[in-house]
């Protein structure tokens, strides 16, 4: 693999977008759900285009007491309503290529065969041409796939993995990688060898189309300044998705 996009979720308030997007080829807005306002929303929107980085909808629960991360119990027909609304929000701002759900929604989604297709049925019904961010390997990517959507399988620069290719729960100590050496060290034997070390020591076998770096974190920047020192050093070029 001599490319690879790199993702960011931005727009959420953590005060240092302007100093990411300069390092990123995708960004997922946050619209309304678990963080921020229009006017944000049309700061970080404007932001993207200045740096040429593409746009996507990072749509989540309404639950910004919980910053989205929170499960909540909801019918199909409820996610539907609440994926396409934020979507749209978004969409009036700038052209969207992209839709990747926030926290809780992301991680139901990613088990949870009746909410992926809520969720890739609200994404289709908007644009079928826009690509779903997924977690590698998940229901989402069936979803997304069984819909005639593109699909980018996505890994993570900051997180740790259990054996079965699950992200550790943030519920544990050793969920966030915060470290720039390991995080790139993960991201390129994810795109060299398409494996990754999970937390018991066991090597997890993952496709690798897209690689997130939250934006939230207290060392975003240098993790994503590590990673681009790294990766093109290793010759693979950061360029958006499908790009």
């Amino acid at each position: 693999m001599n490319t690879i996009d790199l993702n960011c979720d931005l727009g959420e308030g953590a005060g240092h977008d302007a100093e990411l997007m300069p390092l990123i080829t995708s960004a997922n807005i946050a619209c309304g759900g678990h963080a921020v306002d229009e006017a944000t929303m049309r700061a970080t929107v404007a932001l993207a285009q200045k740096h040429g980085v593409a746009i996507g909808a990072h749509p989540s629960f309404v639950d910004r007491e919980n910053f989205g991360r929170r499960e909540l119990a909801l019918s199909s027909e409820e996610i539907w309503a609440l994926v396409m609304k934020q979507i749209l929000v978004l969409r009036t701002l700038a052209p969207l290529r992209h839709v990747k759900p926030h926290g809780g929604l992301y991680n139901l989604a990613a088990r949870d065969a009746i909410v992926a297709g809520a969720i890739a049925d609200a994404v289709q019904a908007v644009d079928k041409d826009l690509i779903l961010f997924v977690l590698a390997g998940s229901e989402l990517v069936k979803a997304g796939r069984a819909r005639g959507l593109r699909v980018a399988e996505e890994v993570f620069a900051d997180r740790t993995y259990q054996a079965d290719g699950s992200l550790t729960p943030r519920s544990q100590p050793n969920a966030l990688i915060q470290d720039e050496d390991t995080a790139a060290a993960q991201v390129l034997r994810l795109i060299r060898e398409g494996k990754v070390r999970a937390t018991d020591g066991s090597d997890v076998s993952i496709e690798t189309g897209t690689v997130c770096l939250h934006g939230d974190g207290p060392q975003a920047v240098a993790v994503a300044q590590r990673l681009n020192v790294e990766l093109r050093k290793a010759g693979i070029e950061i360029r958006a998705f499908g790009g």
